[in-house]
């Protein structure tokens, strides 16, 4: 009589996952530690204590609390900049970044709420905003993003970014606009995904008139 050779899983995906959930459960404590009883105050080993874990696992995914604070942060602007690579070449600059932030926005909703709800995203922003070692670090982390996306843009539309300004001024007028975007969703009752995206929408359509067309053409 044959018998039969139980199925299992490839070890490898087994342990990324259990890794991923480790991770993930350790953001969101973290970030319910920071918003309830303040950043500064939340210790390393209150984290680690709140996902049954020790700081030495702890570190083995963030190298401080600075990082864990900006994990989804960092998450949303990554699955930004890879739609930013995937648009078409034929797409003037603020078009390309202008779809690039919409379509980001259609499914990162789904992305962040498997890590955590949507409304601590947005009091984390709070947060973030109110507290001026992350205020700090959230400046650095702005400008490190714009030389990234303003260094693509000029590979996409064969530019120097060093010789020729465009990008840089592109870059700043529209990470300004998604700013004050974030700035006034963070600031409003309505946590969704969909009020942040209509809010980066309408304030994106006051800067098409001024920097949007092709640059090619204007040269």
């Amino acid at each position: 009589m044959a018998t039969s050779t139980p199925q299992t899983s490839p070890v490898g995906g087994l342990r990324e996952r259990k890794k991923q959930r480790t991770r993930d459960a350790l953001i969101r404590a973290a970030l319910e530690l920071f918003t309830e009883q303040g950043y500064e105050e939340t210790t390393v080993d209150e984290i680690a204590e709140a996902v049954d874990v020790s700081q030495r696992t702890y570190f083995r995914y963030f190298a401080n609390k600075e990082d864990v604070a900006f994990a989804v942060q960092e998450m949303v602007e990554a699955r930004f900049l890879d739609e930013l690579t995937a648009r078409p070449a034929s797409e003037d600059p603020l078009t390309a970044l202008r779809s690039a932030v919409m379509v980001a926005w259609d499914d990162i909703g789904s992305a962040i709420e498997s890590v955590i709800p949507v409304e601590l995203h947005m009091r984390t922003y709070r947060m973030i905003e109110s507290t001026p070692t992350l205020v700090a670090s959230h400046l650095r982390r702005s400008s490190e993003l714009e030389e990234r996306i303003a260094g693509l843009i000029a590979r996409r539309e064969g530019l120097d970014v060093e010789a020729d300004p465009r990008p840089r001024v592109l870059v700043a007028a529209f990470c300004g606009v998604m700013r004050v975007a974030g700035k006034v969703w963070g600031e409003g009752p309505d946590c969704s995904v969909a009020s942040i995206r209509e809010l980066t929408q309408s304030y994106l359509d006051h800067i098409q008139p001024a920097i949007g067309g092709d640059w090619r053409s204007a040269r």
